[in-house]
C-alpha cells in the first residue's frame, strides 16, 4: 500500500508518521510519500520521519520528493495538508479582519474567506494532476477551509472525502471523562465543519444510550472551560458545540480579546521554527511534546481510521465531510456537511441525523449559502462574487463592512489571485 502527504513538509508530519507507525495493523503501509515544494522544510521531516518509524520497527519505506506527479503515481490514497501563503498569508487573514471589528481567524469569516480564495485553486490543480496519474487514488482532505476544499473536489468529481480532527478530539475527551475506551463513543455530531454540534453521545454505537445529559451534568464546568463558554448557555443549549462556535456565540468579546495578543499565526510560526530545530537533532527519533501545542490532536489516528476504511478496512463509522445528499432536508443535496457516516470503499454514507434544532439549522443554512457564494468566488474570482460571499457571512453580514474586507482581502492577496 502506497500513501502519498501532499504538504509532507509540514510540522503537523510527524504526528502522522507516528499515527502510521503505531496503527500499522490498521493500515499496512509500504510507502509513504512525503511531497512538498519546500526542500529544506521537506529533508527535515523526512529525516525524523524515518527515524519514527526505525524507532517503532515499521519496515515500510518512507521516500521524499518535490515531484508530485512521482508522488502520486501509484498511490492508493493522497491526503492533502497544504497551506498556499504559509503563515505569512495567515498572519493576514487574523489582521486585518480585526481592523474592521470582525473576527480574525483562518477558517471562518473573512479571513477563511481569502484562505479559501487562495487555497481552491491550487488543490483543483493538484487533484487534476493525481487524477491524470492514479484516477483510482482517493484524495482525503485535511486542508482548511475542508468544507469548502471537500466541495470543489467533489463538485468537479474527484475521489475526495474531507477530514478534522474535533470530532475525534470530543469523542477522545469524553471517553476520558467516562473512563470508558474511546471505541465504545459514537457522537451524534452534525454541522458543517467548524460549525457543528453533539447533539447525542452515546455508548456502544449509534443505538446504544445517550449519556451527554450524564457528561453535561457531571462535568459541565470542565466542558464549558474548554470551550470558553459560560456553563449555563450549555445547559441551556443540552448540547455541546465545537469551540468554533464561540466565533458566533460571543463575537465582540472574541474580537476584543484577539486584540489584545499576538495572532495565533505569530505563536504558530514561532512554534514551528522550534519544532523544525527540533526535527534536525539526528538524535530525536518519536514526535516531540511541543508538536502537541501545534493544533491537530488525534489528526494521524482520524486519517489512518479514514483511508482504512476508503481501502476496505479499519471502523465503519466515522465522522466526515461529504455531500450532504438529502441527509439534512433544509440544505441543498449538494452543500458538504460533517456528520457520522458509513465509510468503505465506494465512499462515505452519511448515517440518518434526528431532526436538527431550528436553532443549530438556521445557522447552518446561513453558512453553507455562504460556502456556496465563496466556492464561486474561489473558482470564477471578480470583486463582486467576493463582496456578495462576505455579506452572506452571517459575522459579518453589513454592506459597510463587506465593501471594506473586500478591498482589504484583495490588496492582502494580490499574489495568489490570478484574476486580481
Amino acid at each position: 500500500m502506497k500513501l502519498t502527504v501532499v504538504g509532507g513538509g509540514s510540522t503537523y508530519t510527524p504526528e502522522l508518521v507516528d499515527g502510521f507507525a503505531r496503527l500499522r495493523d490498521t493500515l499496512p503501509v509500504e510507502e509513504l510519500v512525503l511531497m512538498d515544494p519546500a526542500q529544506d522544510r521537506l529533508e527535515l521531516v523526512g529525516g525524523l520521519a524515518r527515524r519514527i518509524f526505525t524507532r517503532q520497527d515499521h519496515t515500510g519505506r518512507i521516500t521524499t520528493t518535490n515531484d508530485l506527479d512521482e508522488a502520486v503515481d501509484g498511490a492508493d490514497a493522497v491526503l492533502l495538508q497544504l497551506r498556499v501563503g504559509g503563515q505569512a498569508a495567515r498572519e493576514q487573514d487574523e489582521t486585518w479582519p480585526l481592523e474592521c471589528g470582525c473576527v480574525g481567524q483562518e477558517t471562518t469569516g473573512a479571513g477563511g474567506l481569502a484562505k479559501a480564495l487562495r487555497t481552491v485553486p491550487v488543490v483543483l490543480d493538484i487533484a487534476d494532476r493525481v487524477r491524470r496519474t492514479n484516477p483510482r487514488a482517493w484524495i482525503i482532505d485535511f486542508t482548511n477551509p475542508v468544507g469548502i476544499v471537500t466541495r470543489a473536489l467533489l463538485q468537479a468529481g474527484h475521489k475526495a472525502v474531507g477530514l478534522c480532527n474535533v470530532a475525534i478530539g470530543l469523542q477522545r475527551k469524553f471517553a476520558a471523562l467516562l473512563s470508558v475506551a474511546p471505541s465504545e463513543i459514537h457522537l451524534d455530531h452534525v454541522g458543517l465543519n467548524h460549525l457543528t454540534w453533539e447533539t447525542a453521545v452515546r455508548l456502544g454505537g449509534p443505538e446504544g444510550e445517550d449519556v451527554l445529559p450524564k457528561l453535561l451534568g457531571e462535568h459541565g464546568d470542565r466542558i464549558a472551560a474548554d470551550l470558553r463558554l459560560p456553563r449555563p448557555l450549555l445547559d441551556t443549549l443540552g448540547v455541546v458545540p465545537s469551540y468554533y462556535l464561540r466565533y458566533y456565540y460571543a463575537h465582540d468579546e472574541v474580537v476584543r480579546e484577539l486584540r489584545t495578543k499576538p495572532s495565533r499565526a505569530a505563536e504558530v510560526a514561532a512554534m514551528e521554527r522550534e519544532l523544525l530545530a527540533l526535527y534536525a537533532d539526528p538524535a530525536l527519533d518519536e514526535k516531540p511534546e511541543l508538536l502537541g501545542e501545534r493544533g491537530g490532536a488525534f489528526y494521524s489516528e482520524a486519517a489512518v481510521d479514514l483511508a482504512a476504511a476508503l481501502l476496505g478496512g479499519g471502523t465503519p463509522y466515522q465522522v466526515v465531510n461529504t455531500y450532504n445528499r438529502g441527509t439534512l432536508p433544509f440544505l441543498p443535496d449538494d452543500a458538504v456537511i460533517e456528520v457520522q457516516a458509513a465509510v468503505g470503499a465506494k465512499g462515505a454514507a452519511p448515517l440518518p441525523v434526528h431532526p436538527v434544532d431550528p436553532l443549530y439549522a438556521g445557522l447552518m443554512a446561513d453558512v453553507t449559502a455562504y460556502e456556496h457564494l465563496a466556492l464561486e468566488a474561489a473558482l470564477h474570482g471578480g470583486r463582486d462574487r467576493v463582496f456578495r460571499a462576505l455579506l452572506s457571512h452571517p459575522l459579518i453580514g453589513q454592506y459597510a463592512y463587506a465593501e471594506t474586507l473586500t478591498d482589504r482581502l484583495i490588496a492582502h492577496n494580490r499574489e495568489h489571485l490570478a484574476w486580481a
